[in-house]
């Protein structure tokens, strides 16, 4: 009992330093010892259960819509992952998998010019995600690089500034705002959902193009996914209202010297809209633990699959 108690204040003290790091002035964290208790304390415990199945690295799917706290949610997973079971987790973004902005030029010159922007399924490098994560669950790891992606410049960095995977993780955490996605059906796609695909997309060759890409080489990454968790907004609009939030982050913090205006930042979220309101109807059936967050972007319970 006495060790359980060390482990737990272990735990709440990392999980606490790691918060007061992430706060920002204008959206404090609410409820930070229930929400430990209530989310992270029992999620972990599901992860290191399907780990313990058969000890192999487990890759853990983290998604949900833009700002909805992806990578903090992973980072507080990791802390409790280490202090409480001992495992070593690797967190990386799908995002960082983005093709380079030279590639993504050639792909709006031939296919639409709507893949110069980075987010929808065309715009990463499928092959070596592929690879990478193959080379993670692989029981004979060889030491690896992941690599990294600079929003800020909208392009890959240097192969020395990587992160380097020197030991073999227990849990790999996945995340980003498409993993798990499925495809619409082909009729789905008739109609424009929003002004970016009625002007830009009337021939619907660029939908059509993601869509076709969810259905043949994302399907072969999320089917190497051991658990999905999905952070259910309660509607789309909350998607544009915490992306705002992002960047006013991002501007607080100085991470970055190219942040967006308002107005870009709606049509950029645009490209984003027919999956994310596609996931939003077929995920809650589909993924392992559904996280519903409230409209005040905070966690408001927890259900698993």
């Amino acid at each position: 009992m006495e060790d359980k108690l060390l482990t737990y204040q272990k735990v709440k003290k990392n999980y606490l330093k790691f918060l007061n790091l992430q706060e920002v002035t204008s959206e404090p964290f609410r409820d930070k010892i229930g929400q430990l208790n209530k989310f992270y304390l029992p999620i972990s415990k599901m992860i290191k259960d399907e780990y313990n199945k058969n000890k192999k690295t487990r890759v853990i799917g983290l998604t949900g819509g833009q700002g909805t706290g992806k990578s903090t949610i992973s980072n507080i997973l990791k802390i409790v992952l280490k202090d409480v079971y001992n495992l070593k987790t690797v967190i990386f973004s799908i995002d960082d998998f983005y093709k380079t902005l030279n590639e993504r030029k050639k792909m709006s010159k031939k296919i639409s010019k709507l893949f110069l922007t980075r987010g929808v399924p065309g715009t990463h490098d499928t092959k070596m995600l592929l690879q990478c994560i193959k080379t993670l669950k692989n029981n004979k790891f060889k030491k690896m690089t992941i690599p990294r992606f600079d929003k800020s410049i909208d392009d890959r960095l240097p192969k020395n500034r990587w992160l380097k995977i020197n030991k073999k993780p227990n849990i790999v955490i996945f995340e980003g705002w498409c993993v798990g996605a499925t495809p619409q059906k082909s009729r789905d796609l008739n109609f424009p959902l929003n002004i970016l695909e009625k002007h830009r997309d009337n021939k619907k060759i660029w939908r059509q193009k993601v869509n076709s890409e969810l259905k043949k080489n994302y399907k072969k990454i999320f089917d190497l996914i051991d658990k999905l968790i999905f952070l259910k907004v309660p509607s789309f609009k909350y998607v544009l209202k915490w992306r705002l939030l992002q960047e006013k982050k991002l501007k607080i913090t100085g991470k970055g010297n190219k942040t967006m205006t308002d107005k870009e930042i709606k049509n950029f979220v645009m490209h984003y809209e027919r999956i994310t309101k596609h996931m939003l109807k077929t995920l809650p059936k589909k993924a392992n633990v559904i996280i519903n967050i409230d409209d005040k972007h905070r966690l408001k319970s927890v259900k698993l699959n």
